[in-house]
């Protein structure tokens, strides 16, 4: 792995940004985890996930009916993975750790591994935001080229027509093959692992057998080869084109900047917090319905800058930080609706499919 160093001379952005956050919950009084409105919204997810799965199991339907509920089932899984996952394995769904380590495993429950995720997403992610060769939720090529240092191939200039097709299936890709090759390779690009435990070896296996006999053996047993394909393949669909759009419209827009970590050691100029800035974009700030579905991630930038709070602050947070970026001079980059972002994103992965000058 390339060493990264930051800018980190002159925290003046993010030490008067904490200052503010930190007056904003002294006066509110209020936990900077979830609260009554969070597990609520648990427990309606959770229970509508077990009765879409129910009902798709043992109410017969016709193949229309099944692929819509099946799409639903995908969609509803990963708004868990927004509302429930997201926040506990973060470390901010509850002050009680042993809370968010339960909930963190609902991402086992969706075939996913929360150890491995945890790292990749949290550790790596989150402080590698958006440079090339290190951030793995940018590193699609040779499939789909996210960002100016990667290399160019003459099929990217499709890939604006066939990616959506990719992120449809990518759930499947995720939790059928990229989970055992960082597992086996024990890195996430050339950033290694941490060691292990065997509990942690347990549960990888266990929740992976779990994700066949739910997702594969069971539903074959009771819906034959043939609705069950309709079940999986909808059920995978709706997951991994929710799951791509959501996380893809927080970076990977015209309006977000991109680094690269070639070479032995990459300086950054920026602090740290700055660089989240400029390599983040919240989208349809003014939707309750869509930050209810989302799980406050279309408050992107609040998530990168205080990831261990809770979604549920971030509209609150998002005036703080805009204020805050306003006075230091920076891009606070927020595109007004989800269908904005989707052009957004889209038209910056034709550009980027043009072959370079």
């Amino acid at each position: 792995m390339s060493k990264v160093v930051f800018n980190n001379s002159n925290h003046a952005f993010y030490s008067s940004l904490k200052a503010s956050v930190n007056k904003y919950f002294t006066y509110t009084e209020k936990r900077r985890t979830g609260n009554i409105r969070l597990y609520a919204k648990s427990v309606i997810l959770i229970l509508a996930a077990i009765a879409l799965y129910a009902t798709l199991l043992l109410v017969p339907m016709a193949p229309l009916p099944r692929i819509v509920s099946s799409l639903i089932l995908g969609f509803i899984l990963a708004c868990i993975g927004f509302n429930v996952m997201h926040d506990a394995n973060h470390g901010s769904y509850s002050s009680r750790k042993w809370v968010n380590e339960v909930l963190g495993l609902t991402l086992n429950a969706l075939g996913g591994n929360n150890f491995i995720w945890k790292q990749k997403h949290n550790i790596v992610h989150h402080t590698y935001t958006n440079i090339d060769g290190i951030d793995d939720d940018i590193a699609k090529s040779p499939f789909i080229r996210m960002c100016g240092s990667q290399p160019w191939l003459p099929a990217h200039r499709l890939q604006h027509l066939y990616t959506p097709f990719l992120y449809a299936f990518s759930s499947m890709i995720w939790i059928l093959f990229q989970d055992f090759e960082k597992y086996f390779k024990k890195k996430i690009i050339d950033t290694r692992l941490s060691k292990m435990s065997g509990a942690d070896h347990i549960t990888f296996w266990i929740s992976k057998v779990l994700y066949l006999l739910f997702y594969i053996a069971i539903p074959i047993a009771l819906l034959g080869w043939q609705s069950w394909l309709i079940f999986f393949l909808s059920m995978s669909i709706g997951l991994g084109l929710t799951l791509s759009l959501v996380f893809q419209l927080a970076h990977v827009v015209e309006e977000t900047e991109f680094d690269s970590a070639a070479g032995d050691e990459k300086h950054i100029e920026n602090e740290w917090a700055i660089h989240q800035v400029k390599t983040t974009a919240n989208f349809s700030p003014r939707s309750p319905v869509i930050s209810w579905l989302v799980g406050g991630l279309n408050y992107q930038i609040e998530h990168h800058l205080f990831p261990r709070v809770s979604h549920i602050h971030y509209p609150a947070l998002s005036r703080i930080v805009q204020a805050e970026c306003e006075a230091f001079d920076l891009p606070y980059n927020s595109l007004p609706t989800f269908r904005a972002a989707v052009i957004s994103h889209f038209r910056f992965i034709r550009m980027l499919g043009r072959k370079p000058l």
